[in-house]
């Protein structure tokens, strides 16, 4: 039974107010739950204080709300279809009974407002509310998966078999037309959108098929689909994506489009070949994302000083570093949407265009048809632009074209797959473009992770015990951490120790699907090829020497950056370690 709706707080005012029990019955019960390590209501119900309805019917009362008991209701299937299982799920949230105007739904938790607005605008309706128990629901979920059986039973081939995934194209189209494939995989789409997921994985296994969302960078099951499904929901994606319906052996990409009133969301579809048949995964773009301001990215108020510096500058180039998935491309839109004035001239060539920005020539490669990265840049050299930004530097032909142009008085703007700032230097000179002309072009770059910020509904602080310093000091010198923040003005200097010092963690709660953590911010490294950094590339230092000189001119490492914001209550330490180590 869950009780993450009601703090000890609230359940204590309930009960009181109520007249359930006494102020120091209640302090006893709580004190001796938690002696038995176990949850609190499930204590008082254990103990025979109070029944799971009881208890729910005392706090619908002290919220005002309705009580309804949904143990053994029949629920009729259009009515509970109404909200879609994942959401149900995630929200503990049915649909129980409707009129012409009114849709009545039952809920654990009768504040969780935002979902019942989202409920009322999906269904055309007044939304009534009813608390319900928490066992009430569960009951009623389990219903979903009976009825979505049966249905693909009653689509498939006599018996309840699944239509073969090779059927022939007309078969599959029938299949993709069917309408709880397409209510399925429009929910799929709509809540993804709603819960801001980046990423959709569809991954079917042997006997079922599963459904994951990517959330600020972490991947969560969302609902489990009877195999049955799995070809429908394909054959409805391949229609939507305009691929090839009966190609089931080689990989395919496409992309389509879906818009609602406040979003417009661009998918690309990716389709590869398992044992257990297709696996889809949708990356999902949304057009309508508002740029964000460098400050806002989280670039700390030194390095940000550098990175508007180095982007006034005429020519020369930018670069953005760091794995897949890590923000790159957002911050050069941030970069480029500073730089998109009236008075320049500004061309890009990307994979995919990412975000649409007005003034702005957007090409795509498309290497089918031999339009690379290479040929792109060419072509755009004959063009006159001031701003040239390129996606991505994967080969040398490609970093030769970029260099040059920098260094015939164009600001380009790239990004390349290193780790930490220094190491692109080398990379750079890897892919055989001549050290000298690396040190003459390069402006700043900018190493970057993404980390999940703490959520600030459910945020508290700790301080680090013996086996946490311990543990930390096994991944970098703590020591010059503490220097660091102070030279930051973090911490007060000859003040604070590595004990004293106050982290952040969330506990988890309703807000943040009980993750503790809500939205990301980027941690930065920015290095500024400064004259002894341009120097020490034309020697062809390597990374290590060149670090030792960026730490000398006081740059950020992405780690101190990281700790900075952990400090600050912006992040965990977990959360640094886990981006930085990897």
């Amino acid at each position: 039974m869950d009780n993450h709706n009601f703090s000890a707080e609230q359940l204590k005012e309930v009960l009181i107010t109520q007249g359930a029990v006494s102020n120091q019955e209640f302090d006893t019960y709580l004190q001796e739950a938690k002696e038995h390590n176990t949850d609190l209501l499930q204590f008082l119900e254990s103990r025979k204080i109070i029944s799971e309805p009881q208890l729910y019917r005392l706090i619908a009362d002290f919220f005002k709300v309705p009580f309804i008991d949904l143990k053994g209701r029949a629920i009729r299937k259009d009515i509970l279809l109404l909200i879609p299982e994942p959401i149900a799920q995630a929200h503990r949230v049915v649909a129980f009974d409707q009129t012409e105007t009114e849709l009545k739904i039952a809920a654990l938790n009768p504040r969780d407002l935002e979902i019942f607005d989202f409920l009322g605008k999906k269904s055309g309706r007044e939304v009534s509310v009813f608390l319900t128990t928490p066992s009430g629901v569960n009951d009623v979920l389990k219903s979903y998966h009976k009825g979505l059986k049966a249905e693909f039973g009653v689509i498939g081939a006599p018996g309840g078999e699944a239509p073969a995934a090779n059927g022939t194209p007309q078969d599959l189209k029938e299949l993709a037309q069917d309408l709880p494939v397409i209510r399925i995989v429009d929910t799929l789409l709509e809540y993804a959108i709603y819960e801001g997921a980046s990423d959709i994985h569809i991954e079917p296994g042997e006997k079922e098929v599963s459904i994951r969302y990517r959330i600020d960078g972490i991947l969560r099951n969302v609902m489990t689909l009877p195999k049955p499904a799995h070809a429908g929901v394909i054959a409805r994606i391949k229609i939507l994506a305009d691929l090839k319906l009966d190609e089931h052996r080689l990989p395919q990409d496409g992309r389509f489009k879906v818009s609602g009133s406040d979003y417009n969301v661009s998918l690309r579809v990716s389709i590869i070949p398992t044992f257990d048949g297709e696996k889809v995964v949708l990356r999902l773009l949304n057009e309508k994302a508002q740029l964000l301001t460098l400050e806002q990215l989280g670039i700390q108020v030194r390095p940000l000083e550098i990175v508007k510096r180095n982007i006034a500058k005429p020519h020369g180039m930018i670069l953005v570093t760091g794995p897949t998935g890590s923000g790159k491309t957002t911050t050069l839109y941030t970069i480029l949407s500073i730089l998109n004035t009236p008075e320049v001239n500004i061309s890009t060539i990307e994979d995919p265009i990412e975000y649409r920005m007005p003034r702005v020539n957007q090409s795509q490669v498309n290497p089918k048809i031999g339009y690379t990265f290479a040929t792109g840049l060419r072509a755009f050299l004959r063009q006159d632009p001031n701003i040239i930004m390129v996606g991505e530097i994967r080969d040398g032909e490609t970093a030769e074209i970029a260099v040059h142009a920098a260094m015939t008085g164009h600001l380009v703007l790239s990004t390349l797959h290193t780790n930490d700032a220094v190491t692109s230097l080398p990379r750079l000179v890897e892919m055989g473009v001549p050290s000298f002309l690396i040190g003459s072009t390069t402006n700043v770059i900018i190493a970057q992770r993404l980390v999940r910020k703490i959520c600030q509904k459910c945020i508290y602080s700790y301080t680090l015990d013996q086996k946490g310093i311990k543990e930390l000091e096994k991944a970098l010198d703590l020591q010059s951490l503490i220097k660091v923040l102070e030279r930051e003005k973090i911490i007060t200097p000859g003040k604070q120790t590595v004990a004293s010092l106050l982290f952040y963690r969330g506990k988890g709660c309703r807000e943040c699907n009980q993750e503790g953590y809500k939205g990301r911010i980027g941690i930065y490294e920015v290095l500024e090829v400064t004259p002894e950094i341009q120097s020490l590339i034309i020697k062809n230092a390597n990374a290590d020497e060149l670090f030792k000189a960026a730490i000398k001119q006081e740059m950020l490492s992405i780690m101190e950056d990281g700790f900075i914001k952990a400090k600050n209550g912006v992040t965990s330490v977990e959360e640094v370690l886990r981006v930085t180590q990897e």
